[in-house]
């Protein structure tokens, strides 16, 4: 079998990415300020804005998130206890709705309107059919503009398979409890829950590794870098004492996400539900399958793949049970608590767990070298849920947190009461450069962001 390894340009506008590719794999390199001509290495110091969405299901226990007080220097709330490392990275911001989640004369469903509203602003279609409709999510707005610039326009991932019957809002499809991410009004975007999917997804020429490699690897549990290592070194013979320490250090990040993957496909769980079985390459902790999923997508984003992503912590109705830190009920049953102090305190104990996960997402992205700064300060985050308090169904005062971006963080920014969510939407996509007016049902950019 013949190997073809070679250092391949892509010319896809400014980004200037590189690509090592060997045997039926192609693995897009950072930017290496060794491998471009002097006069560019300057202009390719400026990275470009991404726009990621970190998503919890089920809501928070208000009382216990929101701070009491607002401005800079804020009182951390128990929930929020976990981001004190990162304070300085972020803001809250309480005060914000969404209408559209209103049934509006529509069928009862807290979550089946609520959810797909997040993203959109648009009050979507009571139906269990195939007739959905709802609206384009911000962030495909987002990536409809980086398209031309990127592999893939953006990526969407998550914990939990999709549910295709149960665990639904009655008289709304599971689609909109699937996914926050639309395309179209007609298309939701589904998400990619397996790592080994995702990562072919991403290192393999087109869409997948082709069946030799993708077997090969099976067999002989073969990281994919061993196919161009030889390749590797070569070119980093051009590399500069900084760049080599890049490529080297990117490279071990590769390796080590794929050698978690192959661990995951080598675990297999079996569940005496009627037969129900996770799928061997979906990993047994439900932490771990969380950092391998976040580690791909950073890859993504430090490689200038995609410049737009969103994870799902869990679909929304979610019922997962936390075992792993000793809440052995299911969320969407704890959320509703009813106001009883045992079901309130495992609630709280969630949300906290949720907040710890994105505390160490903050952290790994601002450790990660990007042009002149890191990679969260290029990369606006909104992290948020479709419900506030999520024992009524509260869709008028959303928990959402603003992190990276370059903005000014370690405040707490009180929105009037009721202002759409899409202000803080339409605020995002501006400061992409995007140009637009309006979205959703927005009634203007939110003030107060830039400090």
């Amino acid at each position: 079998m013949k190997i073809n390894r070679s250092l391949k340009h892509v010319n896809t506008g400014p980004s200037r990415r590189f690509f090592l590719k060997g045997l039926g794999a192609a693995v897009a390199l950072p930017v290496m300020e060794s491998l471009v001509p002097a006069a560019m290495a300057k202009t390719l110091e400026k990275r470009p804005k991404r726009m990621t969405v970190f998503y919890s299901p089920n809501g928070v226990r208000v009382q216990s998130y929101t701070p009491k007080t607002v401005g800079k220097n804020y009182h951390m709330t128990p929930i929020l206890k976990p981001l004190e490392k990162v304070r300085d990275k972020f803001s809250v911001i309480s005060g914000l709705a969404h209408y559209q989640a209103s049934a509006f004369g529509a069928p009862p469903a807290g979550h089946g309107r609520s959810c797909p509203a997040f993203l959109t602003g648009v009050h979507a279609k009571a139906t269990e059919g195939a007739d959905i409709y709802c609206g384009i999510s911000a962030d495909q707005v987002a990536a409809n503009y980086f398209a031309k610039d990127t592999q893939l326009a953006s990526l969407e991932l998550g914990i939990e398979p999709p549910s295709l019957l149960g665990s639904c809002d009655i008289n709304y499809s599971c689609t909109y409890t699937n996914t926050i991410s639309w395309k179209s009004p007609t298309q939701a975007l589904p998400a990619m829950v397996t790592p080994s999917d995702v990562f072919e997804h991403l290192f393999g020429d087109g869409n997948k590794i082709d069946e030799t490699t993708r077997q090969m690897r099976l067999t002989h549990k073969a990281s994919i870098l061993d196919f161009i290592n030889h390749e590797a070194k070569r070119v980093n013979q051009k590399l500069g004492v900084n760049d080599r320490h890049k490529m080297a250090q990117y490279l071990e990040s590769i390796r080590d996400v794929e050698r978690r993957i192959v661990k995951a496909r080598e675990t297999t769980i079996e569940m005496n539900l009627e037969g129900f079985s996770v799928p061997a390459n979906i990993p047994s902790d439900y932490e771990e399958h969380v950092k391998i999923m976040l580690d791909l997508q950073m890859l993504a984003l430090q490689t200038d793949m995609t410049r737009v992503s969103t994870f799902m912590l869990g679909r929304e109705l979610s019922n997962h049970a936390y075992t792993n830190i000793g809440v052995s009920d299911g969320h969407h049953e704890l959320s509703h608590h009813a106001n009883i102090p045992d079901k309130i305190d495992k609630l709280v104990k969630i949300n906290t767990y949720h907040m710890q996960l994105f505390a160490d997402y903050l952290e790994k992205m601002a450790n990660i070298p990007d042009g002149e700064s890191n990679l969260l300060d290029n990369t606006f985050v909104v992290r948020g849920a479709c419900i506030g308090e999520s024992n009524d169904h509260d869709h008028m005062d959303l928990p959402i947190i603003l992190a990276g971006g370059g903005l000014e963080g370690n405040r707490h920014i009180a929105a009037e009461k009721h202002t759409p969510m899409c202000n803080l939407l339409l605020s995002v996509l501006q400061q992409m450069g995007v140009s637009a007016e309006s979205f959703g049902d927005s009634s203007a950019p939110l003030t107060g962001l830039l400090g």
